[in-house]
């Protein structure tokens, strides 16, 4: 419901006149479609951010993004401390839902230092990116656009002002190197960060820190070994750029589709199979806790974990000498079928709807799905029921599949009174 108005009343103000350079406004269902993508962080768009918008509906999409980053309940947290109001514990209890917290104590304090953590690396970010943007523009123009993408890219959204998302920055150390470290700090969570800021060795950090660090490298590593291997020769990628632009072009492509959205070479010229790598690390997306979507690293942990197991015969889930319960295991498991569900769903209904290739819906289901936001440039076409269709996934995605299950279904828990007799069937 939060998600729902915030969303709601940024489309109003993008409808407005003073929004838009044409000043007509946006039409309804095109300001809903970017409110959406914004509060959800996705980077989805029907018009040029750059060129379309005014500063005012510049600002409008980056205090969306803002709120859709850091949770509803952060930002009202915020105005709470603002005006002075004590936290009432229904409050705190939906503050630990939003920021994925295993417990109650101390939720007020997380708060605080959600806020202070993200406010203190979007300025630094926004800083490293002043350094290397006001040599080719002035300093005001500088200030703003360095403020836009270090929360952009923190916030995981992908929104841009320059016009072409990062494609003249392609072989840009500063640029690429800031704009990467923003997208993955945001997307490991506040807690991780937490534990790396303690300066704790891996092996006294939780065993969630250790999930989430080993998924993220291993995938950050294997997607930029993949995505040099698919992309060296390609003349419209990364064929006729040096060594150096090589190297950072395909890390770029491993760490934005951790939903991030930014793109340092065009995504509609990348190879089938690069595209097809790229959902895979969509659906994953970023960590629980983050300013990412997707599944999550640790649900997609969780879920090798179980796949081993089961080869070796284990009894237990095991990870780094630590047992996973099962109530964690059916989620990670009810997690990813939902999400299947979800994304095989909108993407039979786009092939349907949409006149496009099969793999451009596919990665655009996904990177809705996902908040990711990169797209093959199929979005600016899509038709009204495909944008509604877009639109209602970006919301999912943001909320959570799993969370608008159990809102729609019953909320407590029940235990049952009858326990039936185990009867076998035969599987695979």
């Amino acid at each position: 419901m939060g998600y729902a108005v915030v969303i709601l009343t940024g489309s109003i103000l993008l409808t407005l006149p003073v929004a838009t350079v044409n000043g007509e406004g946006m039409s309804f269902l095109n300001a809903l479609f970017t409110s959406t993508s914004a509060t959800a962080v996705t980077g989805l768009i029907v018009e040029n951010t750059a060129s379309f918008f005014t500063m005012f509906g510049q600002i409008v999409i980056l205090v969306l993004i803002q709120i859709g980053g850091l949770g509803i309940m952060t930002m009202s947290t915020l105005f709470a401390f603002l005006i002075g109001k004590k936290l009432t514990l229904r409050h705190r209890l939906v503050i630990q839902e939003d920021l994925d917290q295993f417990q109650l104590s101390g939720i007020v304090r997380l708060v605080r230092y959600v806020l202070g953590v993200t406010f203190t690396i979007e300025g630094l970010g926004a800083f490293f990116l002043f350094l290397r943007l006001v040599r080719d523009m002035p300093m005001g123009k500088a200030i703003y656009f360095s403020i836009f993408h270090a929360v952009s890219a923190f916030n995981n959204a992908g929104f841009d002002i320059f016009g072409n998302s990062l494609e003249n920055f392609t072989s840009d150390p500063a640029i690429n190197l800031t704009i990467c470290a923003l997208i993955i700090l945001g997307g490991i969570g506040f807690a991780v960060i937490a534990e790396l800021y303690d300066g704790k060795k891996f092996k006294n950090f939780s065993l969630q820190t250790k999930l989430v660090l080993s998924v993220t490298l291993v995938l950050l590593v294997l997607g930029t070994i993949v995505s040099f291997a698919l992309e060296f020769s390609n003349p419209e990628t990364l064929g006729n750029l040096s060594w150096q632009g090589k190297g950072l072009a395909a890390f770029f492509l491993s760490v934005t589709p951790r939903t991030a959205g930014f793109n340092t070479v065009p995504t509609g010229a990348l190879r089938s199979s690069t595209l097809f790598f790229i959902i895979a690390l969509m659906f994953i997306g970023a960590s629980p806790g983050s300013t990412g979507g997707g599944v999550k690293t640790t649900t997609f942990g969780a879920l090798l974990a179980v796949l081993y197991t089961t080869a070796t015969g284990k009894e237990d889930v095991e990870l780094y000498k630590r047992r996973i319960g099962k109530e964690v295991i059916y989620s990670a498991i009810a997690i990813i079928a939902i999400s299947l569900m979800l994304v095989v769903s909108v993407t039979m209904i786009l092939a349907i709807t949409e006149e496009a290739a099969f793999i451009d819906l596919f990665f655009e289901a996904v990177s809705a799905f996902g908040t990711v936001g990169l797209s093959t440039g199929v979005t600016g076409n899509l038709s009204v029921v495909g944008r509604i269709l877009i639109i209602f996934t970006m919301f999912a995605g943001r909320v959570g599949p799993l969370t608008i299950a159990v809102a729609i279904g019953e909320r407590r828990k029940r235990k049952a009174n009858i326990r039936y007799p185990k009867e076998k069937i035969l599987v695979g």
